[in-house]
């Protein structure tokens, strides 16, 4: 049996997921220490500077290693992101980085950094404006909205310029998110990559392949993983997507269209379970071995 290393290091996710759980079980089987937090069961003492959970002060830890901040994305998930700057200021080590996660959690805080960072992405409209929307839509032909925070597609929709509630539909979504985020729908074919980097290194890609009749790819959605093997061009693609956000470990979304790939987004906690499914490499495990050697220094 491998000799374990005495550092205390736990993970913030969710109870009982399975990600969550084997990230946890990589980490003991390294170190002998299993600490699962559920941020909704956290408190801030500020004047105290602690971070209790479960009698436990967070702050007192060698590393915490965020894989769920929560179930769903809102800007109250921010608001976790900034109670875990406390550990990290009195020297805890977070994997990734709050300040990374908190520029990814925001669809539209990830789409300027990859537009600024020069990726190409699909025409994208971002506005207030009703009529400015119908326009988009009329303009792309057929459009997908999407919530600034959501993940695996929920919420969203796809729009064609000519259905004939186009308007109240597009009423409807600003009800609900008065910063409208609108893509042109792109060719996808069926399929989307995701490419997985640790600490900014390559390490795997995998495809998702849409459910037969799925506007989308997402597993959520029916969609099924499997291998790929990227060129170096698209190697290089991902690498330069993600590279701006200084993540620990993280998932390129790629699509490959007719005028070429272009990038969705950056994962915020990454794809543990594309990786083993679609790759048939064990994340947890890469994962696991880095945190513990940057915390034991």
């Amino acid at each position: 049996m491998t000799e374990t290393v005495d550092v205390k290091i736990g993970v913030v996710g969710t109870p009982g997921k399975w990600s969550t759980e084997a990230l946890a079980d990589a980490l003991e089987a390294r170190t002998g220490f299993r600490l699962v937090i559920d941020m909704g069961q956290v408190t801030l003492d500020l004047a105290g500077g602690r971070l209790l959970f479960d009698g436990i002060d967070l702050a007192t830890l060698d590393g915490l290693v965020v894989k769920k901040i929560a179930e769903t994305y809102s800007v109250h998930a921010l608001d976790r992101l900034e109670m875990l700057r406390i550990a990290e200021a009195q020297g805890v080590k977070v994997f990734s980085r709050p300040e990374a996660i908190l520029r990814l959690m925001d669809r539209l805080a990830c789409t300027v950094t990859l537009r600024n960072a020069g990726a190409p992405m699909p025409p994208t409209i971002i506005t207030e404006d009703e009529q400015a929307a119908f326009e988009a839509v009329r303009n792309f032909g057929s459009a997908v909205f999407k919530p600034l925070f959501s993940t695996k597609a929920r919420g969203m929709f796809v729009l064609d310029h000519d259905a004939p509630d186009a308007q109240a539909r597009i009423a409807a979504f600003k009800a609900e998110n008065p910063v409208m985020y609108i893509q042109k729908k792109a060719d996808l074919s069926g399929q989307d990559l995701g490419m997985v980097f640790l600490n900014g290194a390559y390490v795997c890609t995998y495809r998702r392949i849409g459910e037969s009749g799925s506007w989308n790819t997402t597993i959520n959605s029916g969609g099924k993983y499997a291998p790929y093997e990227p060129t170096p061009d698209l190697i290089a693609l991902g690498h330069k997507a993600q590279a701006p956000f200084g993540l620990t470990f993280t998932t390129v979304d790629i699509a490959l269209t007719p005028e070429g790939p272009i990038v969705f987004e950056v994962s915020a906690f990454g794809g543990y379970s594309g990786a083993l499914k679609g790759c048939g490499v064990d994340a947890m495990a890469l994962m696991a071995d880095h945190v513990v050697a940057e915390v034991s220094g």
